[in-house]
């Protein structure tokens, strides 16, 4: 059961991170926020593994791998989803990912490390999706309208990235003996590498536009501690403990996770939404039942 605590407890890091950083959206480009809060994520973790844990050895292969599950996870699929969300919003964007992430982990994982899942996961795995795309299409009606074939090809490509990153950290992390710590810091520079690339390349503006920077720059800290760091190491140790489809799976309850925040904070929820976010925790029941 370790590993489903560890998975819904990053989702509910990234609900909260989410609405924080979409304050931050308006003082930073989207690939500026990817290359600072991951910039400070490794040097956060650096200082973990050098100070305050045991050096770890591994062999060239698998820093290799989990450098490309960075690179492929984090730095193209953050910067496919950022594609998706300018042509097609965030509402079908989500709609697209959280459905197909699951999905595309569940036949990578069989296809590639022979990680079968019971008749009851799958189960679990079809409520939970299901729960969530209706929430988002409940919530984002008018958004639903909008059409572009490229921007679905975005986001099912951020969904395959997604699963292919955590099939090979799954897979890396179950045959070595490799804590979470050292497995967030090695992929976060796989995906920076991309993303400084990317920044490069497109000749982005680096620094946020703001009238109070120490303010800014506090809560980005902040967010990226809560939202990257501790985020990405509850997320390998899930990957470490529990199949990845089911981690996959439960990362996608963020979307009710958001919407118990909003209801906390005093925002308005609707009946069927609500009624949707209690059969989306059936299906969370049952994956972590089944531990």
């Amino acid at each position: 059961m370790t590993g489903e605590i560890a998975a819904l407890t990053t989702a509910l890091c990234w609900a909260i991170a989410a609405r924080l950083f979409r304050l931050l959206g308006r003082s930073f480009s989207p690939l500026a926020m990817n290359f600072w809060k991951g910039s400070i994520s490794i040097v956060l973790l650096s200082i973990a593994t050098q100070f305050f844990l045991p050096s770890v050895s591994l062999p060239p292969s698998a820093w290799y791998w989990l450098l490309l599950s960075g690179a492929i996870g984090i730095g193209l699929g953050d910067t496919f989803f950022f594609q998706a969300l300018n042509k097609i919003g965030d509402a079908q964007t989500m709609l697209v990912a959280e459905t197909l992430a699951p999905i595309f982990t569940a036949l990578l994982a069989m296809a590639w490390i022979g990680e079968w899942l019971s008749w009851q996961q799958w189960l679990g795995i079809a409520v939970v999706i299901m729960s969530v795309d209706m929430i988002v299409k409940l919530q984002k009606r008018s958004a639903l309208e909008l059409f572009s074939l490229s921007g679905y090809v975005f986001a099912a490509l951020a969904a395959l990235c997604q699963a292919v990153g955590a099939v090979i950290s799954r897979d890396i992390l179950v045959s070595y003996e490799l804590d979470a710590f050292n497995a967030s810091q090695i992929r976060l520079i796989g995906g920076l590498v991309i993303i400084t690339s990317l920044m490069l390349v497109m000749n982005q503006r680096w620094l946020p536009e703001t009238v109070n920077a120490v303010r800014t720059w506090g809560l980005f800290f902040a967010t990226t501690l809560i939202g990257t760091v501790l985020a990405i190491y509850l997320q390998m140790v899930a990957f470490s403990a529990t199949k990845a489809a089911v981690v996959q799976t439960l990362f996608a309850s963020s979307v009710v996770l958001s919407l118990g925040l909003a209801w906390l904070l005093g925002e308005r929820v609707s009946r069927s939404t609500l009624i949707w976010s209690l059969i989306a925790l059936v299906g969370v029941a049952i994956l972590v039942w089944l531990a």
